[in-house]
């Protein structure tokens, strides 16, 4: 089993932290759940009094709704051509084009305007066309999402061009939800642009804010002393020396050992890629799980709901059945318990 521990009243305190310096607070909750499920965090987003949530997805909705009675919003555009979703006036639908505002006409929509970021919305010349379509809406305010290395200048520049330009096209934004602004950089566009309601959709900050509030832990299910050139695993490898074979909860299944690529940036984060790459290359990986203060090997690729790790002799081994730490990525990790601990 690989299991979440959470020390609830540290993690609840930093969310209480976050919605007081967020007015207009809308909190995430897509994918995963941030590791912590989405029905975790749909029973949160309800003890914070917040009006809105927002999903990723419309599947999303059935995890939310038993825990959260407000409005949610659905961040992934209506795809031209899939037709117009059921109504329901709990749920705000999101459109990035002009054919999927015509297609959700007499729904409650908030339509996404083209950023920086380049992923989807309404062009300027779109936004030329959009007012004579919004009659047929309950228009609920306009979306942007802003990149997340833009810096404070950029996205604040970008805020106040985007309004100029929706201002030039006569659309009455009133309400504008906004993701990746800090509350410095949304403190900063609020007295810029008073006529308008800003609505922050936060979810890494408010979710993982406080990291050290989770914990993961794996339970350890067998360990096997092997002597040198003993063969193990699905690829009957051979044991390198004398040692532990450690079997323990957690694969791919849960996302262990699955990473997002991130860009390497500077000289060293390039040479660790390439150690790391030459590590793997010749079947050494290193593990996220940790045993008696280190992070320890695997001795073979993780398995859909195990891993396998190597002990080498002289570590304390740990008791089968007990748990041993493990540091996983929330985002893409799926845990087989959620424990909130007061």
């Amino acid at each position: 089993m690989l299991s979440l521990h959470v020390d609830a009243p540290r993690w609840r305190a930093h969310a209480d932290a976050v919605l007081l310096g967020t007015p207009g607070l809308v909190p995430v909750i897509k994918g995963n759940g941030y590791g912590f499920g989405r029905p975790v965090l749909a029973a949160e987003a309800a003890r914070l009094g917040v009006p809105t949530v927002a999903v990723g997805q419309a599947a999303e909705i059935a995890d939310v709704r038993p825990a959260f009675d407000g409005d949610i919003l659905v961040m992934q555009p209506e795809l031209p051509g899939a037709g117009a979703p059921g109504a329901d006036d709990r749920v705000l639908r999101t459109a990035a084009t002009l054919e999927a505002v015509r297609t959700l006409a007499g729904q409650r929509v908030v339509v996404e305007v083209l950023t920086s970021m380049q992923r989807f919305g309404l062009t300027d010349v779109e936004l030329g066309q959009l007012a004579d379509l919004l009659p047929s809406i309950r228009f609920e305010g306009v979306a942007l999402h802003l990149p997340i290395d833009a810096g404070a200048v950029g996205r604040v520049a970008e805020v106040d061009d985007r309004l100029a330009t929706l201002r030039a096209a006569n659309i009455p934004i009133g309400t504008l939800w906004v993701s990746h602004l800090t509350d410095a950089e949304l403190g900063r566009v609020a007295a810029a642009h008073p006529d308008v309601a800003f609505r922050s959709r936060i979810g890494t900050r408010l979710w993982l804010g406080e990291r050290t509030a989770a914990q993961a832990r794996s339970t350890v299910l067998a360990a096997h002393r092997l002597r040198k050139g003993q063969r193990f695993g699905y690829r009957q490898h051979k044991a390198p020396r004398d040692g532990i074979l450690l079997v323990v909860g957690g694969g791919t299944a849960n996302g262990v050992a699955l990473s997002a690529p991130s860009p390497a940036q500077g000289i060293t984060q390039r040479v660790k890629v390439a150690a790391i790459g030459t590590l793997e290359a010749v079947g050494r990986s290193l593990s996220p799980f940790h045993v008696d203060g280190s992070q320890r090997w695997f001795a073979e690729p993780p398995h859909m709901q195990v891993s396998m790790l190597w002990l080498p002799d002289g570590v304390v081994v740990p008791a089968v059945g007990s748990e041993i730490d493990v540091d996983v990525r929330m985002t893409t990790s799926t845990f087989d318990e959620v424990l909130l601990e007061d």
